[in-house]
């Protein structure tokens, strides 16, 4: 999982610099004499070498103490000795002067140059047993300090998984530990989750929303890094074949059971007592115990959708950008794109349990939209209980034919593409009866379109259908203009005052029981506004003969004290009738 068995303590290096500044070493009169660049080399332990066997005894990364005591004077000699030392890959040379050398053999300046290797040389006498003393309590207390905060994060995760907190906030917590942005992508590079200390979508999100995948090299499988790992144009680093991030960024993966989930990354920051790639792993490892004990499989699919939508109905976005970056980042591709808000439910009896009707409605809009549009959604919690209802943002190619107006009074082309899904979705046992119903908002061409679009939608909810085609009713704004401008100005206490008042003696004759009260006036005031040029038909939706039809229509006349036949009155009626809600379908 992730690697994690039993993960190699990371530590705070102690640097050549480090070295440098210690009042041992300074007591010594040191002069770097070969490889400035090197400075930042870290090293993990130092060895005072005498003579020439002990170099094979080197590990790599140690800072060498000599004085040169047993090394030959000839010059073919100290060039093969000189490779030697450098082919152990030291952290640094410190090579005291006085006794055996007046300067620093120029075949060990010459190496130490070319491979970036600090060569120090000493003019004082120093005592080596004070500067390793002094170096070993340095690299021990960073290994306990290490040790120490690794298992602070190992504590804070592991009861992060223990009250299931949800994965929003373990990237929350795996930020502010690294004070660094941290980035959750599934396996498709979609960004699932994020946090940032400044919440700065843009910079923080810009290498996803980009969408370039890295080239060949960068990290191996086991996240090492490799010979032929480079860096982008901009300066940014490849890691591991995927997403390019910044220079400095480190990146695991999320898996388990052999099964790869994703990928977690920490752009550049400060470094961590434990090493940030350590709290990376611990991170990985507790989001994949989470997602093993997520049965349903569709807390990460669920997340980032949840959280772009509060996002963008919230208005929780400083810019226009800002949330174009976090869309397309999370794959809904945004520019030079035909954007819509769209809404589906069902209706009638599904003969099922919800959890499958609204699994249904999600895969039949997954499959019309694709493959070459993008749709994120998510259950619309604000729909009554007991009817499956999804919220949607879709994204098409400018000349997709399904955002097409349709011919006439046809229904729109992504509802008949909606409806040949369903059919082959839909259970056998599924009623006759049942519908589902699209709502698209209107279409745009940016991110200020889409709020509206999504916003006016939502508030419409569920109007008389514009077009119908298979088991598939729709609505669109475009069709139905005054109905998506009335309902989104509905929940104004004057809108709803006004509707009260218009339709009081209706309402209040409905309400009533007894000779006289048919509890029906507000179902046929609503058919004679759907046809009011036409009352037979009207009387046919209503489901009444025509003559009590038109003394429904007539005790309608006497209670609100109009004149069906007039324009305005029409009007003022069918604006009240959508203020209420009762425009529906």
């Amino acid at each position: 999982m992730t690697d994690m068995q039993n993960p190699a303590p990371e530590f705070i290096p102690i640097t050549v610099a480090d070295v440098l500044a210690l009042p041992e070493l300074r007591a010594g009169d040191p002069e770097l004499v070969a490889g400035a660049n090197g400075l930042s080399r870290s090293l993990r332990w130092a060895h005072v070498v005498a003579g020439t066997g002990a170099l094979d005894l080197l590990d790599g990364d140690e800072l060498i103490l000599t004085t040169g005591a047993g090394w030959p004077t000839d010059r073919a000699a100290l060039d093969e000795l000189a490779r030697k030392l450098v082919g152990a890959n030291p952290a640094a040379v410190v090579f005291e002067l006085g006794t055996h050398f007046a300067r620093a053999p120029e075949a060990l300046s010459g190496v130490c140059e070319q491979r970036g290797i600090p060569l120090i040389v000493l003019h004082d006498e120093v005592r080596f047993v004070q500067i390793t003393q002094r170096i070993h309590q340095l690299v021990l207390a960073a290994q306990t300090e290490a040790l120490s905060a690794r298992a602070e994060v190992h504590t804070m995760l592991t009861e992060l998984g223990l009250n299931r907190s949800p994965v929003d906030y373990v990237i929350e917590r795996l930020a502010e530990t690294l004070d660094a942005p941290v980035v959750l992508e599934d396996s498709a590079e979609h960004v699932i989750a994020w946090a940032a200390p400044d919440r700065d979508p843009e910079r923080v999100l810009r290498p996803w929303a980009a969408g370039q995948p890295a080239a060949a090299g960068g990290a191996t499988a086991d996240g090492g890094a490799t010979a032929d790992g480079g860096a982008t144009a901009d300066g940014g680093s490849i890691i591991d074949g995927g997403i390019a991030l910044p220079a400095g960024s480190e990146r695991v993966t999320v898996e388990a059971q052999e099964r790869r989930w994703g990928r977690l990354s920490a752009l550049p920051g400060p470094p961590h007592p434990a090493g940030r790639r350590t709290v990376l792993e611990l991170g990985a490892f507790a989001l994949a115990l989470g997602r093993l004990a997520d049965a349903s499989g569709e807390q990460w699919l669920r997340l980032s959708s949840k959280q772009l939508f509060d996002t963008l109905l919230s208005g929780r976005f400083r810019s226009d950008t800002d949330l174009a970056t976090q869309l397309t980042a999370a794959g809904l591709p945004v520019a030079e794109r035909v954007l819509i808000g769209a809404t589906l439910r069902g209706t009638g009896d599904f003969g099922a349990h919800e959890s499958l009707e609204r699994a249904v409605l999600e895969t039949g809009l997954r499959r019309a939209v694709a493959p070459e549009g993008r749709v994120i959604l998510v259950p619309d919690d604000e729909t009554a209980s007991g009817h499956a209802a999804l919220i949607a943002i879709l994204s098409f190619p400018q000349d997709d034919p399904r955002v097409a107006p349709p011919n006439g009074d046809a229904a729109p082309p992504l509802a008949a593409r909606l409806a040949r899904e369903l059919d082959m979705l839909l259970p056998s046992t599924t009623p006759a009866s049942w519908r589902a119903h699209l709502g698209l908002g209107a279409a745009s061409r940016g991110v200020r379109g889409l709020t509206t679009s999504l916003e006016r939608v939502r508030a419409a909810g569920q109007l008389r259908p514009s077009g119908a085609v298979g088991r598939v009713t729709a609505q669109q704004a475009e069709r139905q203009a005054l109905a998506y401008l009335v309902r989104g100005l509905s929940a104004a206490p004057e809108v709803q005052e006004y509707a009260a008042q218009t339709l009081g003696p209706l309402l209040a004759h409905d309400a009533a029981s007894g000779p006289g009260h048919t509890g029906d006036l507000v179902a046929v005031l609503r058919a004679y506004l759907d046809h009011p040029t036409n009352r037979s038909l009207a009387a046919q939706r209503a489901r009444l003969s025509r003559s009590v039809f038109y003394q429904r229509l007539a005790l309608i006349e006497e209670l609100l004290d109009v004149d069906l036949a007039d324009g305005t009155t029409i009007a003022t009626l069918a604006v009240a009738l959508l203020a209420r809600g009762d425009g529906e379908g």
